[in-house]
This record gives C-alpha cells, structure tokens and sequence, in this order.
C-alpha cells in the first residue's frame, strides 16, 4: 500500500519539503508520496481531527501551526513536551503523536558539519542569539548534547522564558552584553531573521571569540549570510541554515515510510540549485 505524507502551512507554496521527501522517495525506490496541503489556521483543528481517517502516515507542521499542532495532538514525545512546538505527526492506531525534529536536526547538522567532538573543541559554551521557537528547540538540542548555554535577546523576558527549559545549564543575557560575552563562546548560533534576505544583517564584531569557536546561522536564504561570512573571514568554522532544515526531515521520514534516509551532497546540491534559481 502506497505510504502517504504531507506538510501543512499557510502559506505553504514556499515549502521544499516535498522535494527533500520526494528525492529520498525516489533514490529508494519507495511506493510512496508527499504533497503540500495548504490548511488556514481556523481550519486546522478540523484538519487533525480528520488524520486518522485521511490515509496520511503523518506530515510536517510549518508555519504558522506549530503551536496549534503542539496542542491539539493526541500525545506528544518528551521532546515536544519540552519545546513546546510541532513540526511532525505520525498517524499510528488511530491516533496522532505529535513530535518536534528541529532539536535534533540542529544537532545532527553540527555533527556532520563540525564532526561529532564538536562540543569538546569548542569548549561546551553556546550562545544563541534570539528566543523564539526555533531558539527555543535550539537550547533544548544543546542541553541535551551536554552545552551550557546563554541566551541574548532583544526582549529580556523571552530569553529569561528560556532559562525556564533548563535553569542549570541555561542562562538569560542582556542583549548589550553579547560583544563582552564572545571571549568565552565556544559556539555561537544567530536564530534571529537578521542577515535572511530582505532582513538587516546582524552587526556584531566576531574578533572577540576564540580560535576554536564555531558560528552557526540557521537562515538559510542566502546560504551565506554575513554573520557566516565574517566568520569565514576570521578563519572559523561556519554552519549555514541549510543542512537543519534537511536533517530534521530524516525522523518523520523514517516514521512514515519505515526507511532512514541519509543527508547527501546529492540532496543539498539539488536543494541549493532550487535555492539559486529562485
């Protein structure tokens, strides 16, 4: 029987979801699809009601549904618990597990990017600039992986709303502390929209931060962003945006299609001429 997935958003035209999933689809020769279903925010609970019924092994949960996702799924992994998002749903006895891949697709994108001792090169500190949701299943992914981490934000009460994920490993910042906070940075993460296209670039001076440290930049159009580009200036180790976006796919494709699929050059390069072309 044909395995059925989707995304769901509002808008969703933008998503490359459907060619991520359908380039593993092909490569493994699986009876399998994936579409975009475009689903306006008073008619999503409707939406998950429908799943078991739908034939759909389950879908990802974009934009703007991830908080309605987290609160309206049957169960929810310890993770999602945690984060207090959604981005995948796997259809399973006629109910529907609501789970967030964001945190470990970070993780696994700075493994393969960095190699797996990362943590220790770079001396077990992160400082992740802004606090929202995607900050939020950052801090969560670096705790997890051991890191101790501070968060600097414009607004003082939604990082402080993160120290609350972990208190004795993370730490609220003042925004206006973040320059005398890089001389002990190990690894240095912009969730903010500075630097994506259309959106100011984050002016921050990279000179204070050490040797060791890596810089990591979760937009991803441009691929280079200048916070990345500075950091290749100063001979640092930079991650793009690009690789958490196809690392978090892996699980729910995984669930859906009972086949881990693998992130390679082949599937980044055709997501980055997709990328350019537009």
């Amino acid at each position: 029987m044909t395995a059925r997935a989707f995304v769901v958003g509002h808008p969703i035209r933008h998503s490359r979801s459907p060619m991520i999933h359908g380039h593993w689809l092909a490569e493994h020769g699986l009876d399998g699809s994936y579409e975009r279903i475009d689903v306006a925010p008073e008619a999503f609970e409707a939406f998950i009601r429908g799943l078991p019924a739908s034939g759909f092994a389950g879908g990802n949960v974009t934009i703007p549904h991830k908080e309605a996702a987290f609160r309206l799924a049957d169960s929810l992994t310890p993770r999602a618990k945690k984060i207090g998002a959604v981005n995948t749903l796997i259809v399973e006895g006629g109910r529907v597990r609501g789970d967030n891949t964001d945190a470990p697709g970070f993780i696994a994108h700075l493994d393969h990017s960095l190699g797996e001792r990362w943590p220790e090169r770079t001396g077990g500190s992160a400082l992740v600039l802004g606090a929202g949701g995607a900050a939020r299943a950052i801090v969560v992914g670096l705790v997890e992986r051991g890191l101790s981490v501070r968060v600097a934000n414009r607004s003082p009460e939604r990082a402080r709303a993160l120290v609350e994920l972990d208190p004795e490993h993370v730490e609220a910042l003042a925004w206006e502390a973040v320059p005398d906070a890089l001389s002990d940075t190990g690894l240095l993460v912009n969730t903010t929209s500075l630097g994506m296209a259309g959106h100011p670039p984050l002016e921050l001076n990279l000179t204070p931060l050490p040797d060791r440290a890596a810089v990591a930049d979760i937009v991803y159009v441009p691929l280079e962003t200048p916070l990345l580009a500075a950091a290749r200036a100063r001979g640092l180790a930079a991650v793009d945006g690009l690789g958490m976006l196809l690392h978090q796919a892996v699980p729910g494709f995984a669930a859906w299609f009972g086949l881990r699929p693998e992130v390679t050059p082949a599937l980044r390069q055709q997501i980055v001429a997709d990328l350019v072309a537009k």
